[in-house]
């Protein structure tokens, strides 16, 4: 049976999955750069990257603040920070322009590429030390199923999105202008930044 906990993290992992998969960044850049220079198959090999690279990152981050989490102040500390992060997103959400892309000719190997691009991205590391974790953790405390449904969602529309605009980019390459994609994103800023008010009120709480 789903409860309000459940849906909060079901919630949070789809918002927090389409924000970071529309986020313009270095891996969507280079998901448009791939699909434009080559097509479309190799647009989806970089979508699908964080499946490879956000492994460890997450079981390192789960260890060192699973044993932290007993203590508040530092769960309080860990809430504050998320919150900055969360919100500096929403902002840079909210300013998104359009996408200038400075497409050269390339050779493929974009699976490599894109585990190469998000090993040196410091938002994933920032995202799940800061929010990821620390949601994940909260999930499992809540219900072992809330955790899972979390991971999943996240992982399904992380991917799932920049594999639609690979498909979309090589559909149309005018579409990285349309102002669907600026409505989208003014609307996920919006989410990111209320997701850092509940990050704030869960670290004042801590105090």
């Amino acid at each position: 049976m789903m409860t309000d906990n459940m849906w909060h993290f079901i919630s949070a992992g789809v918002l927090l999955g389409l924000s970071s998969g529309l986020s313009p960044g270095p891996l969507l850049t280079l998901v448009l750069t791939q699909t434009i220079s080559h097509n479309r198959a190799e647009g989806i090999k970089v979508a699908l990257s964080p499946l490879i690279t956000d492994l460890p990152i997450i079981l390192i981050t789960v260890l060192i603040l699973g044993r932290l989490a007993r203590f508040d102040i530092f769960l309080a500390i860990i809430s504050f920070v998320g919150a900055i992060f969360l919100a500096y997103l929403g902002v840079e959400s909210l300013r998104s322009k359009e996408l200038n892309l400075d497409v050269k000719d390339s050779k493929s190997g974009s699976l490599k590429k894109g585990i190469i691009a998000n090993f040196l991205n410091p938002s994933p590391y920032l995202f799940w030390t800061t929010v990821g974790t620390p949601l994940l953790l909260k999930a499992y405390k809540t219900d072992l199923l809330a955790s899972i449904l979390f991971m999943l969602l996240f992982y399904v529309c992380l991917t799932g999105s920049k594999v639609l605009v690979a498909f979309l980019a090589d559909r149309s390459k005018q579409f990285i202008n349309q102002k669907v994609y600026l409505i989208l994103m003014r609307i996920l800023g919006i989410a990111l930044l209320i997701f850092s008010l509940i990050f704030l009120y869960d670290g004042v709480k801590n105090l």
